[in-house]
């Protein structure tokens, strides 16, 4: 990790060299095709907070790694800080670190964060002035700091860190007694209360609360606002997190407010006497997504904004009686006002534009930090002055892809073969024509409580762009069971797994080819997660319509998923709405395997070992009765190390060089054969050593 010193920080406000301001635009004839090894050069904002006077924005860039030319590793995390006087912004803390948890400390002279620098053991608390300088360590805890809150005055810090083991553990585990006791032996995190004097953390104290604490939040009046769920477990993270009202001293819970299912970001009002949340409307709702206000003092609380045909993501108040809150709705997003009392809203930015994904607000200063992203770039910080007009970009981290031609973007509508209108997002193939029908990949998102917006769409296991830079179309769609429509369409998938839904997938190809876009003998389909089970679902029950299918930690067994899931309740509250031994039919007869005899799609199936949202034997069991079979090509990648997901450069790359690979094998040159297991990387990538 670098920090800078206080005279180059001075340097880089004068001189800029840092590229974070709005590229100029190049000849469309200079401009060349988005290729593989350029997902490694994508940067995102990922997290922006306002300072206490609106002056300046501390904000972290994700930054991937790039393994032919460095150690492979996870994604790193930089600070930078984004100053509205010099309409600039500047690196504070960059290198081989992952940065989280940014603050400003009251008084807004400095920014704290999260990070384990080299030496220490935990994930530690830092300090770095706004003036520059070397971040300095505030506090390290036995375990990691997992999340922190600063008390309005500045003077008391609160924060989570989970249980530590015990001495006399690792003593056994030195001894080799390393077993582990499934589901029982996973540590609380514990909320800390810590005194700051002199710029010191001290005293340390951990209250005694019923529970596993996920947020931590100080009201203005010095009560606690804390997240609590009864045991560690995913399924009680997703389902159970309740929020208390907690005073710091005794650790006594003062009020508790019964949210009803799943629950999203919470905030207080500037006064203290209102929290506003965002959770689902009743425990079988799929996403947290309604706006509601709670009186601090009794908990009770209602939905400000019922009935809305959207999500709600992240809210922010804007005075004691008012609240901003940011909206998916449909493909876009909008941010909002609205009074703290309820009624009618005002649309302050949207619908047709970038798309929102947070927001922090200053009172005092009547500002605004956003984040977002449109089809022409990936996310960046935006700025929105109260009064003035829309939000502005301020930053631009991707400034090569002024170099680089997108494809073209849209959102489309089409009806469903049972009369309902079905959105989705398509990219067109890049330098299409018209009367001309081409190969088209469906890209399935996951969840299914998830929605694709009309933004920046293109990453690592959904390579949209570089699929159009092949001749692809590709699709987006946002079938039922997706987010952004509202609680009633979120729910239109329960009870019903691999039906209307999947249906909703063959409806948009059919469009798709009677516009005339599409060659209807050359479509495959790719997915992960929930997108997995949908690309399995279609390369064996609906093979006849796919030539190729990708598959990412995906379903294939219903019967033997429900019992190796981490997440048993959610699955049965929001989606299967049936345990196993209350429809074995259902769940046999919505499984990919039971449908295997019919699958003639050539299917590439992927997987990280160590999954437990998937158990990677859901991938094992459809690739073995394939492979029995023997009737179409099959092959079976697992990711050591990886989960419910890829996290490491290499992975990453390694499953988008193979996605495209299959596709360009099977569909494009349609070929019969299984295409080599090598890959000769650098080439595949379009990797150029400088």
């Amino acid at each position: 990790m670098t920090a800078l010193s206080r005279a180059t920080i001075r340097l880089f406000w004068v001189a800029a060299a840092i590229a974070v301001t709005v590229a100029h635009p190049v000849h469309a004839q200079t401009k060349r095709a988005m290729k593989p090894i350029d997902l490694l050069r994508v940067r995102r904002v990922v997290a922006a907070e306002l300072a206490p006077d609106g002056r300046h924005v501390a904000y972290l860039v994700r930054r991937p790694r790039n393994p032919f030319e460095e150690k492979d590793g996870t994604d790193r995390v930089e600070l930078y800080v984004w100053s509205g006087e010099r309409r600039e912004s500047m690196p504070f803390v960059t290198g081989d670190v992952v940065v989280g948890g940014v603050r400003w400390t009251p008084d807004g002279r400095g920014v704290s964060f999260l990070a384990k620098r080299p030496g220490d053991e935990h994930r530690s608390l830092y300090l770095i002035a706004l003036s520059g300088g070397e971040a300095r360590r505030l506090l390290e805890h036995e375990t990691d700091i997992v999340a922190y809150d600063w008390s309005p005055d500045g003077r008391r810090l609160a924060f989570l860190a989970a249980d530590p083991i015990s001495e006399e553990r690792k003593r056994r585990r030195q001894q080799g007694f390393n077993q582990e006791i499934y589901e029982e032996d996973r540590p609380f995190v514990r909320v800390w209360v810590a005194d700051v004097s002199s710029e010191k953390i001290e005293n340390p104290r951990r209250l005694d609360l019923p529970g596993s604490a996920s947020v931590v939040q100080w009201g203005p009046g010095g009560l606690l606002a804390v997240v609590l769920a009864p045991t560690p477990l995913v399924d009680d993270h997703y389902m159970r997190r309740r929020i208390h009202i907690v005073h710091p001293d005794t650790g006594q819970v003062l009020v508790r407010v019964q949210n009803p299912g799943k629950l999203g970001p919470l905030a207080w009002s500037p006064d203290g006497k209102r929290l506003a949340f965002v959770s689902a409307e009743h425990q079988h709702d799929p996403a947290a997504g309604r706006l509601m206000v709670a009186d601090a003092a009794t908990g009770e609380f209602r939905d400000i904004f019922p009935g809305f045909a959207g999500h709600v993501r992240q809210i922010a108040w804007e005075s004691p009686d008012e609240l901003l809150f940011l909206a998916d709705e449909g493909v876009w997003s909008t941010l909002n006002r609205i009074s703290a009392k309820g009624g009618k809203r005002q649309i302050l930015a949207g619908p047709q534009g970038p798309i929102f994904t947070s927001v922090s607000y200053s009172v005092a200063a009547g500002r605004a930090a956003l984040i977002g992203h449109t089809p022409h770039h990936p996310p960046e910080l935006f700025v929105w002055d109260k009064g003035k007009g829309q939000p502005k970009r301020v930053t631009d981290h991707n400034a090569w892809l002024e170099q680089v031609r997108l494809a073209t973007q849209e959102p489309i509508r089409y009806r469903a073969r049972d009369g309902l209108d079905i959105e989705a997002i398509l990219i067109r193939p890049l330098d299409w024509k018209r009367d001309t029908r081409y190969p088209l990949v469906v890209m399935v998102h996951g969840g299914p409580e998830s929605h694709v917006p009309n933004g920046w769409v293109t990453r690592y296991a959904t390579p949209g762009q570089l699929l159009a830079a092949r001749g692809y179309a590709v699709v987006y769609p946002n079938y039922r069971g997706s987010t952004g429509r509202g609680v009633e369409f979120s729910m239109l998938d329960h009870g019903d797994p691999a039906g209307k839904e999947f249906d909703d997938l063959v409806d948009c190809v059919d469009y798709l080819v009677k516009t005339g876009l599409v060659d209807r003998d050359r479509v495959a389909v790719t997915g992960g997660s929930y997108g997995g089970y949908a690309t399995a679902w279609c390369s064996t029950f609906y093979s006849e319509r796919f030539a190729a299918g990708v598959m990412f930690v995906g379903i294939s067994d219903k019967i033997s998923k429900a019992g190796t899931t981490d997440i048993p309740d959610e699955i049965y509250l929001v989606h299967d709405r049936h345990r196993l031994w209350e429809a074995w039919e259902l769940f046999l007869e919505r499984s990919p395997i039971y449908h295997v005899q019919k699958a003639r799609t050539p299917l590439l199936i992927l997987h990280g070992k160590e999954d437990t949202r998937v158990h990677p034997s859901q991938s094992m069991e459809l690739y073995r009765h394939l492979k029995t079979l023997g009737k179409t090509p099959v092959r079976l990648v697992f990711y050591p190390g990886e989960g419910h997901g890829n996290r490491r450069a290499a992975s990453r790359l390694d499953y988008v060089l193979r996605c495209l690979r299959w596709m360009d094998w099977f569909v494009r040159d349609k070929r019969k054969d299984l295409p080599p297991y090598e890959l000769d990387y650098e080439k595949a990538a379009g990797y150029e050593k400088n």
